[in-house]
């Protein structure tokens, strides 16, 4: 068993473990007990998800609470809830609405990783006097020459390091990973063992404050004037239809625009190209119209590595959580920008989202896509 900290026994060890009621950090924490760790649960307030839609078993719901609850009950430690509700609508439902609002297609998972989970909950944990923070995200934490390294999960299809690209040193340091080098099935066999209320619970699949991925209507509870109709235009400016809210639109979308495609073949199917808030217009387009291979970020973290000079960095981008590495260059640009160069031009690069570089499986950082 590798020590959490080194030359640190089990025993003289406080690990505060992020406990969101699943079954991952359930495991964390169900495995650091095990292990003789002086184990600390606890639970954020963030949303009431369950209250406000009558759903149980979301992210951040009364349900989870519970659940977390009982896991600590079973094995024998503390647990606590922090009530960030106010923290989480500022920092993450404000900032969703608001991106929204700029044309744009935001990932406010990152959003609640960079604040209120390692900004405000490392802060509460070190408060605590605990030695570590323990979360169930699945990365590795991996010692290198230059201090510790966040790399990918093992298991591919669970791998969240692009979640996490703000992570700091900093945090990074005080941070880690158990389920890194596992997979969710040796993790549900783990649950499964230790006699877990959480063993069989279903992974949340929705965003926590949006009801069944219905991003519209929290939306027009949180900015009623996002349903402002506007035109649907083509690259010329030619008015093809109408739309009532550029919110219900994003980048590369094809179905739902409501104004067919154009005469001729397949390949003359319209898609959003563009979004502008500004005149509330949906640019569409052929699919040929998608393609890019530069594009700039913004809000740009390095983690550990060395942020590239006027030759560029070599690196390897996620564009999307579920698209593949793409083959890149990286160039400084002005006012803290970054520019983005793919080897060839790809579909579907969305202002809002994220743009997460990495060196093999070392996960170097990254930035917002900004609206070009």
């Amino acid at each position: 068993m590798q020590l959490l900290i080194p030359h640190k026994s089990p025993s003289e060890t406080l690990v505060v473990v992020a406990m969101s009621g699943g079954v991952d950090s359930s495991v964390v924490a169900g495995l650091l007990h095990e292990q003789g760790y002086k184990v600390i649960g606890i639970t954020l307030q963030l949303y009431d998800y369950g209250m406000a839609v009558g759903k149980k078993g979301a992210c951040c719901a009364g349900q989870d609470i519970y659940d977390a609850k009982m896991v600590a009950d079973k094995l024998g430690f503390p647990h606590y809830v922090f009530d960030y509700e106010s923290r989480f609508k500022q920092d993450v439902i404000d900032d969703f609405a608001d991106s929204y609002m700029r044309g744009e297609t935001p990932v406010p998972c990152v959003k609640c990783n960079q604040t209120v989970k390692f900004r405000d909950l490392v802060q509460a944990a070190r408060e605590l006097g605990a030695d570590c923070l323990a979360t169930g995200h699945y990365v590795q934490r991996v010692d290198g020459p230059m201090g510790a390294e966040m790399h990918a999960g093992a298991d591919a299809n669970r791998d969240q390091s692009y979640f996490l690209f703000t992570t700091t040193q900093d945090q990074l340091d005080f941070l880690r990973f158990p389920l890194g080098h596992l997979s969710k099935t040796e993790t549900r066999a783990m649950a499964t063992r230790m006699g877990l209320i959480t063993a069989d619970k279903p992974d949340s699949q929705d965003i926590c404050f949006v009801p069944n991925g219905d991003y519209a209507s929290v939306l027009l509870k949180l900015r009623p004037h996002a349903a402002d109709p506007g035109d649907i235009v083509d690259q010329a400016g030619n008015v093809l239809g109408t739309h009532e809210g550029i919110i219900h639109y994003t980048i590369g979308q094809r179905k739902g625009l409501g104004i067919g495609g154009r005469e001729g073949s397949e390949s003359e199917a319209l898609y959003v190209i563009k979004l502008d808030p500004d005149k509330r217009q949906v640019i569409v387009g052929p699919k040929s119209a998608l393609g890019k291979d530069q594009f700039f970020i913004r809000e740009v973290n390095f983690l550990g590595a060395t942020p590239p000079g006027a030759d560029g960095l070599r690196v390897a981008v996620k564009i999307r959580s579920q698209q593949p590495l793409l083959p890149a260059t990286i160039y400084p640009d002005s006012d803290g920008k970054f520019k983005v160069v793919l080897d060839e031009p790809r579909a579907s690069i969305a202002p809002g989202q994220a743009c997460v570089f990495y060196d093999g499986a070392r996960m170097l950082g990254g930035g917002w896509i900004m609206r070009g």
